[in-house]
Parts: structure tokens; C-alpha cells; sequence
């Protein structure tokens, strides 16, 4: 008589039921939070600041992000500026707003290299990478010209999914369909029009290097 066969299904079946209550116990990993969202970079770079610009972070799939501007803010003392006269590229003569302001960033974790931001005062490109805080509420910034190591930190600031509302409309249906879609089911929501960018006034004189929206100085 066979004596061993039913020691071995009690042993396996021990076994599998102390597998399904350690995998049970353990904790459930939290996502990595992501650059993708609503970002505003203050005057002081700090929380409390004012607001300079605010930049959509949007995933473009493959780990692949952009920024464009959803929103700028008159700063005291310097003109407004409305379109990136200045750009050499296929930004030339843009607006401003809505503008591809970071490009070619590669997510690795919660680090994206290998990027460039526009600096729209004046069309220079800076080499970037961005780096999401621990807690997803803080973004850094560090432009560079020729290796990180000799570039600047910047700190930017998550906004909550509430600031969409004070998004132009049009800049919401553009890069957001889906917010969009549900801002126009409630009442007395804006109505959006997409199509050929509104007439702007004549650029303002060019600056010199930097300005509000150029990012952190190089030492």
C-alpha cells in the first residue's frame, strides 16, 4: 500500500495555501507617479510664488513627453509676449500659447532625459531633464548646455485637476479631448472653438537672453 501519495497532496496543498496567504498579505506596489499633468513654475520657484507659466506635461507614448504651455501670466515690467517670432524651427512665429515647449523627453522611472526646452524670449533650445519627486507633487527641471553636471535645478509645482477650468478652452480641447468633453456637459461651460489660431497683436521687441519663461541660468 501506497502510504507516501496522500502525505505528498497534503504537503502541496500546505504549501500552496502558505503561498495565497503570503502573496494576499503583501502590500499592493503603488505606481511610480508620472510627469503627465498640470505644472506651474513660479517667479520665486517655490509653492508660494507667482505664477509664471503653467506647462501640460503629456505622455506621447513609447515613454515619450511633451510640454506646451496651457497658460502664461503678464509679469511686471516685461512685455507680454504672444508668438515665438525668435524660433528657428517649426515653432517660428507660433503662439505662444499652446506652444511645444519641452520635447523628446524618455521616461526612465520617475527621470526623463535626453530632452530640450524652448526658451520662446528669444528661440535658444536648452538640453533638459526632468526628475518627478517622490510623491509626484514637484517636478525638476535642469537645463544644460553641454552635460547636466554644469547645469541649474528648477523646481515646478503640480496643480490640482481643478486649474483645468482656468485653461483657454481651446487649449483644453486641443491637447485634453476628454476634460473637454466633460467641461462641456456642464452649465454654463465656455464654448470651444478649435481651428486657426486668433489674430495676435505685432510681436513685441526681443529681449535679452533669458526672461520669465527662459529656463534656469547655467553657472
Amino acid at each position: 500500500m501506497n502510504t507516501h501519495r496522500p502525505i505528498r497532496i497534503v504537503a502541496m496543498a500546505a504549501a500552496a495555501a502558505f503561498t495565497y496567504l503570503l502573496s494576499a498579505a503583501a502590500p499592493v506596489a503603488a505606481a511610480e507617479p508620472t510627469a503627465a499633468g498640470l505644472w506651474q513654475r513660479t517667479d520665486t520657484g517655490k509653492p508660494g510664488g507667482k505664477p509664471v507659466v503653467w506647462v501640460l506635461m503629456l505622455d506621447r507614448g513609447n515613454n515619450m513627453y511633451e510640454g506646451v504651455v496651457a497658460k502664461s501670466f503678464p509679469q511686471p515690467g516685461q512685455p507680454t509676449l504672444t508668438i515665438c517670432d525668435e524660433c528657428e524651427d517649426d515653432r517660428k512665429n507660433q503662439p505662444i500659447l499652446g506652444i511645444s515647449l519641452i520635447r523628446d523627453m524618455k521616461r526612465k522611472g520617475r527621470v526623463y532625459e535626453n530632452g530640450n526646452i524652448l526658451d520662446p524670449r528669444n528661440g535658444d533650445v536648452w538640453k533638459a531633464m526632468l526628475t518627478v519627486s517622490p510623491d509626484g507633487q514637484t517636478l525638476t527641471l535642469r537645463g544644460y548646455l553641454m552635460t547636466p553636471a554644469l547645469g541649474k535645478d528648477e523646481d515646478w509645482f503640480r496643480l490640482p485637476d481643478t486649474a483645468i477650468s482656468q485653461i483657454d478652452p481651446a487649449i483644453v480641447a486641443k491637447f485634453m479631448p476628454e476634460q473637454a468633453a466633460s467641461l462641456a456637459g456642464k452649465p454654463g461651460a465656455p464654448a470651444t472653438t478649435v481651428g486657426k489660431p486668433k489674430a495676435v497683436a505685432p510681436a513685441p521687441a526681443p529681449l535679452p537672453k533669458g526672461g520669465a519663461m527662459a529656463p534656469a541660468p547655467v553657472k
